[in-house]
């Protein structure tokens, strides 16, 4: 049966989004999170310089601006309807300068970044903005848009998170990886942060495999079961929140059409043109192939079998590729990338690729998905 629109109720997607994009701030703001230190400067110095930072360019100022328009917009959305008009427009204005303040205040302990006036006014400028956006677009896209009719006709009552985690998946192959949609590998990066905490090396990765030298075989089967495992756990997750009058092959080959898309053009922008299907190795084409299959026999399994082995492929994507060594050949091309003025946002990408696996576990063991079956 159809779900009744009732388009005067706060939107759960709004609200959802905007906490994953205040996540992906705040990841890319602090980005690499390592070094911090007291440095004897007060954490709200950047307030105290009344002149423009020596080295700042229009490209800097631009980026600024846009990347916190989304974030005005997402706070009026999340507010409506209880906030309208201009209160709306004036909280959501004073949230996002808070939240730039918050971000140069904290990077005053970092010293691999720099805290000045000029990022914390265009964030600013860009949260205003996007305020501005979002009330004079709430009412047409929140009060019973075609939009919010599809969503309520296609999803289930309590999908709201899982399409926003579902939004995110293609955005999470942005971030280079040794393994396509092998999300998740943060036993080298926790390696790190334990080897700079205790002053010693430590390598978590060694005490998973201890000794293990993978043959070339065993290399490519890890490889198959890492890509198989994360398109079907991705598919299936979003396969679990269908309603039956959803064409549910159409959304399936969207999401992975958009995340194959959005890995070859990310690769070809951050490394060469030549490069953008370097990751399609045979490795990924097994997989490819074994997950599209699996999607095409369990796209109308009921709901709680979908839920289920989304879960387990979801592990057993985890387990696998915190446990395989990256290739030396994609490790020496990662060497040669330059972040340069992306800094911020490949910090965002990789916190995409890392946590993406393990939000998405969560969203599955959700006990609304007994509680609202669709």
């Amino acid at each position: 049966m159809q779900a009744t629109v009732n388009p005067r109720t706060p939107s759960p997607v709004a609200r959802a989004t905007l906490l994953a994009y205040v996540l992906l701030i705040v990841y890319a703001s602090w980005f690499p999170f390592s070094g911090w230190q007291n440095q004897g400067l007060s954490p709200l110095i950047f307030l105290q310089h009344t002149e423009m930072p020596r080295y700042w360019t229009k490209f800097d100022a631009i980026i600024n601006v846009v990347g916190y328009v989304p974030l005005g917009m997402l706070i009026v959305y999340a507010l409506y309807p209880r906030l309208r008009g201009v209160w709306a427009f004036l909280v959501a204005a004073l949230c996002g300068a808070l939240i730039s303040g918050a971000m140069e205040a904290v990077q005053t302990y970092l010293p691999s970044r720099v805290s000045n006036n000029l990022d914390f006014y265009t964030n600013a400028a860009g949260g205003a903005l996007g305020a501005l956006f979002g009330v004079l677009s709430a009412g047409r896209l929140l009060d019973g848009s075609p939009l919010y009719r599809l969503r309520q006709r296609w999803f289930a009552q309590h999908a709201s998170q899982g399409l926003v985690l579902m939004a995110l998946w293609p955005l999470a192959q942005i971030y280079p990886q040794g393994f396509l949609f092998g999300h998740g590998q943060l036993l080298p990066i926790l390696s790190d942060w334990l080897s700079e905490l205790l002053d010693e090396s430590v390598d978590l990765v060694e005490l998973v495999r201890p000794g293990v030298e993978l043959t070339v075989e065993q290399y490519w089967l890890s490889e198959t079961i890492i890509t198989a495992c994360g398109m079907v756990g991705a598919g299936l997750t979003l396969l679990c929140m269908t309603r039956k009058p959803s064409p549910r092959a159409g959304l399936l080959i969207a999401l992975v059409g958009a995340a194959v898309v959005i890995k070859a053009l990310a690769t070809a922008l951050l490394f060469s043109p030549e490069n953008a299907f370097v990751w399609v190795t045979p490795g990924a084409q097994g997989g490819f192939l074994i997950g599209a299959i699996m999607l095409a026999g369990l796209a109308f399994a009921p709901h709680m079998a979908q839920r289920r082995l989304a879960a387990i492929t979801l592990l057993l994507s985890l387990l696998i590729v915190n446990s395989t060594p990256v290739n030396p050949y994609f490790t020496a091309t990662l060497q040669g990338w330059v972040q340069g003025k992306f800094l911020n946002f490949n910090g965002a990408a990789q916190f995409l690729a890392l946590l993406w696996p393990f939000f998405a576990l969560w969203f599955l063991l959700l006990p609304s998905h007994k509680l609202n079956r669709p």
